[in-house]
Order: structure tokens, then sequence, then C-alpha cells
């Protein structure tokens, strides 16, 4: 019996599978660097108010087209304010 290694695994693969394995590990790889070299340290600080922060008073249109502001959104414990960005906008 033949010890398997990586060298027989290979050539036992089709080329057209070779070939299929050969580009996924570089995309993997090569998504992997991208991915490692555009991370950037973010200063959440800087983005809006912070967790327990007063917001400024607002009036926005709702997904229906009625006028809602900060008054209208508080209830007797407070309210919570969460701003989604769907990729339609």
């Amino acid at each position: 019996m033949s010890e398997v290694t990586w060298t027989n695994y290979v050539m036992t693969l089709s080329p057209a599978r070779l070939r299929h394995t050969t580009i996924s590990l570089l995309l993997y790889a090569i998504s992997g660097l991208a991915t490692a070299q555009s991370r950037t340290a973010i200063d959440v600080h800087s983005l809006g108010p912070q967790v327990g922060e007063r917001v400024p008073g607002f009036s926005l249109p709702d997904q229906n087209g009625r006028i809602q502001t900060l008054q209208s959104t508080m209830g007797p414990n407070g309210a919570i304010l969460l701003f989604h960005r769907s990729a339609d906008w």
C-alpha cells in the first residue's frame, strides 16, 4: 500500500479539477491579503452619538411618510434609535 502524499493526491486530479483547485486557492489567498491590508482602526467616538449620550431633537419622515420627532418616539423608559442603511438608498 503506497503512502498518500500531497504529490500523489495532486497527480490523481483531472486537469480541470486541478485548475479549479489552484484558482480557488489563489483567490482565497489573494482575498485574505486584501482583507488584511484594508483593515484600518476606526475611532468609534467620532461616529456620532455614543451610548448613553443625549441625541439632539430631530424631525424625520418614517417609512410611511409620517413625521416622527424625538418626543414622538420616547416611551416611559426612553427610546432606542436604530438607523439602518439599506442597499437601495
